[in-house]
């Protein structure tokens, strides 16, 4: 038991760290490129959207981990290359942010190299994580691991701008240099630590590999992603959440600040009454909830308390309460964390020890496009409605509506997906296969 609860602290040391590189790349090197650096909003945004535009290519990574392991092994060698990769592209930023300039081209192609070559390290390694808690875990550990894993990660979220905001004060270059080294190499090193012996050394493994092998890409997706109307279904029931769920992610700040006349400083502990909100949810939702209710009607919980939250957002701006705001960012969180703690958990369930890794990237794309096109949505929402209106919150007002309208249709869409059949169509598959 002890040696087991070992084991488990020590795979939460990952997403520790990966939470923490998150921090510094969508948090601290954003900033700067486009404050201290000058340069262009746009092509920032650019920059940081190459990763997720790539993300279909997790599909095809996830089929390369089940199906052809190194040294024996699916998950624990490319878990720690993917972040190798991912750590030498944090420094690659940085040395093409200091060279930036808008009218050097090959600069700029190099800059949007790295993005895209991180990208590939960040899903590689993130997606065969899953992978792997799919292999690790069976039962009602699964719930539990999940929720750990995720607490885990944003703790690492959390303690990373912590720790960066004391680190950065005063800023300068050289201690933002010195700074992406150092997270670089903890990010390796602990990831070393934290994934050496923890697959599974079984038997089956080998047969497995060689299932999987057997049929080419192509034909493993056309059959067990494409021709499957249920895992169709699962992908798209997954964008609309994400979409419902985190589009107001980028407007949320400025909606306080333009219609609650809150500071600077009142809009960012924002994220961090959210991410409280989210912890609580997770950790009751792993600890007994989705043990005791099962992962569907928790899930179902979830989305119905966004609803009535965006409703509630809408409400508290007509009436300029901000006491009645603060409390729904904090029950935002709430919301995100029981559909993100049940809907990991539906995917986990879903996968087979052949299909792990393909069926785990099918995940990462649907969440990375849902998480891209819902930060897009609701800028440009927010921008036409204004132009037309003039009205802030109406503009604001109009995506929380949209965000209400994709979860009631998301929660429509939940009653069509039956997880549990699907998985046996799939075993029935595999069997075909094997006779």
């Amino acid at each position: 038991m002890k040696k087991n609860l070992f084991h488990h602290l020590r795979l939460g040391l990952f997403p520790v760290v990966l939470g923490l590189t998150s921090v510094l790349m969508g948090g601290t090197i954003n900033r700067v490129m486009i404050v201290e650096l000058g340069i262009s909003t746009t092509l920032v945004g650019l920059f940081f959207a190459l990763p997720l535009l790539i993300s279909p290519l997790r599909i095809w990574l996830g089929y390369r981990t089940d199906a052809y392991p190194l040294w024996g092994l699916r998950r624990e060698p490319f878990i720690i290359l993917g972040d190798l990769v991912s750590s030498l592209c944090t420094v690659g930023v940085m040395w093409a942010m200091l060279n930036m300039n808008e009218s050097n081209r090959l600069v700029l192609l190099a800059a949007g190299f790295i993005f895209i070559v991180y990208g590939i390290g960040r899903g590689l390694s993130s997606n065969t994580f899953e992978a792997l808690q799919a292999d690790k875990f069976k039962g009602d550990q699964r719930p539990r691991a999940v929720a750990f894993l995720k607490v885990a990660m944003f703790l690492g979220i959390i303690g990373g701008s912590v720790l960066l905001a004391r680190f950065l004060d005063p800023f300068s270059f050289q201690r933002l240099l010195a700074i992406v080294f150092g997270v670089a190499i903890t990010s390796f090193v602990v990831t070393v630590i934290s994934i050496l012996r923890q697959e599974p050394r079984t038997s089956s493994s080998q047969s497995e590999s060689q299932e999987a092998r057997n049929i080419p890409f192509w034909q493993t997706f056309t059959t067990y992603v494409w021709g499957d109307s249920q895992v169709r279904l699962f992908f798209i029931f997954v964008m609309l959440t994400v979409v419902g769920t985190l589009a107001q992610d980028v407007i949320l700040e400025p909606y306080a600040a333009l219609v609650f006349n809150m500071s600077v400083g009142e809009t960012t502990s924002l994220t961090a009454i959210w991410g409280a909100g989210t912890l609580v949810a997770m950790l009751s939702a792993g600890g007994w909830l989705i043990k005791r209710l099962g992962y569907e009607r928790v899930l179902r919980y979830g989305l119905w308390l966004g609803v009535g939250i965006f409703i509630g957002l809408i409400i508290s701006g007509i009436m300029v309460s901000k006491t009645a705001f603060l409390a729904l960012v904090f029950f935002l969180g709430i919301s995100t964390g029981f559909s993100a703690a049940a809907m990991l958990t539906a995917v986990i369930e879903f996968t087979t020890p052949a299909r792990a890794g393909l069926l785990m990237g099918v995940w990462g794309l649907a969440h990375n496009f849902g998480q891209a096109f819902g930060s897009l949505f609701s800028g440009a929402v927010v921008d036409i409605v204004r132009a037309f209106e003039g009205n802030v919150l109406t503009a604001y007002g109009a995506v929380f509506a949209i965000e209400a309208l994709l979860l009631l249709v998301a929660l429509g869409l939940l009653s069509r997906i039956k997880m549990t059949q699907a998985r046996i169509l799939v075993e029935s598959q595999r069997q075909g296969v094997r006779s």
